[in-house]
């Protein structure tokens, strides 16, 4: 396992330093003045100087990114606004502050959306499959079925609205969606992030319904399983030992890329309830043309993705006894 976790961390590396190094490519070598972009809407020929300055738009495009990759160990200092300590992903000079900065003050939103909205569609949607495959062609899973093929062909600005309308101002069942951090009040925490849970557990709880019931339903008809109802096993012990650990290899691989682009931002769920997460942070960015804080961003969300994979196969052991990591 060390040596297995060792490898793929290597590789992360490596592709996480691809990934960067086309990002900066695209964002600073196709426009024909990036200081420009980067300096944002409002901007003086003075500080487009020494936004130019900082960049190093006079020198080769190979040494601006070794000078960006620098800053990630040894921070970095920006004539005219200040130092970025390392690990330093930038600077914006549309927000005035380092990228890091900016973006560890919007995660926790964005963490606390992703994992509460997770473990809501995790229950619904693999208890939901589980049932509907145990009452394969009965009433039940016909309900399932179709109820899952419905909810997957909504969409969130379209459900968002129609939530909001009938649980918060017509009902008052539910709080404006709002955030507050966990430390301070997990009371309001909760409540103010309940009406996005459910709405963006709708839609995904529709596709791990699916999902669940298909990788299920094949699973039960394996040789391995059918073996084991023969040796006079539970029907119990026979679903849950042997075919519900069967199906959830390929479940926990879209899971891990699922919550590693939710960590990165929900950008529709976060501007239809007006949640300033990383998903806000991005629009907000491209608005702006604030391009150093775009590629700070979706270096973070490379990132995640690319851990999520590595923690998803690191699971794989645990959760099927077939397949062992060298």
């Amino acid at each position: 396992m060390l040596r297995f976790l060792v490898r793929r961390f290597i590789g992360a590396a490596i592709t996480l330093l691809i990934i960067s190094a086309i990002t900066f490519m695209l964002f600073y070598a196709v426009p024909r003045d990036p200081a420009r972009i980067a300096c944002g809407k409002v901007c003086t020929p003075e500080t487009l100087e020494v936004i130019r300055h900082n960049m190093g738009i006079s020198d080769p495009l190979p040494v601006q990114y070794w000078h960006w990759l620098e800053a990630i160990f040894v921070g970095r200092d920006y004539s005219g606004f200040g130092h970025c300590d390392a690990p330093c992903l930038g600077y914006s000079f549309v927000n005035r502050e380092p990228v890091l900065a900016t973006v560890w003050d919007r995660f926790p939103t964005t963490a606390s959306l992703a994992i509460g909205s997770s473990v809501v569609f995790l229950i619904f949607g693999i208890g939901t499959g589980m049932l509907a495959a145990v009452k394969q062609g009965k009433a039940l899973d016909k309900i399932a079925s179709s109820g899952s093929l419905i909810a997957s062909s909504m969409q969130i600005y379209f459900v968002g609205p129609v939530a909001l309308y009938f649980l918060v101002y017509q009902t008052h069942l539910l709080d404006q969606p709002s955030y507050t951090p966990f430390s301070e009040n997990p009371g309001a925490w909760f409540n103010g992030l309940l009406v996005p849970w459910l709405v963006l557990a709708l839609i995904w709880t529709a596709n791990y319904t699916r999902m669940t019931r298909s990788q299920l339903v094949e699973s039960l008809t394996e040789d391995y399983v059918r073996t084991a109802r023969a040796k006079g096993l539970s029907r119990r012990n026979v679903f849950f030992r042997f075919a519900w650990r069967g199906a959830m290899g390929p479940i926990v691989t879209i899971f891990g890329l699922d919550m590693g682009v939710l960590l990165g931002g929900a950008m529709i769920t976060e501007k239809t309830f007006s949640l300033q997460g990383l998903g806000m942070l991005s629009v907000k960015s491209v608005f702006s043309n604030d391009l150093p804080m775009l590629l700070g961003v979706m270096v973070i969300t490379a990132a995640f993705v690319v851990f999520s994979n590595i923690i998803v196969d690191a699971c794989y052991a645990l959760i099927d006894p077939r397949i062992r990591l060298a």
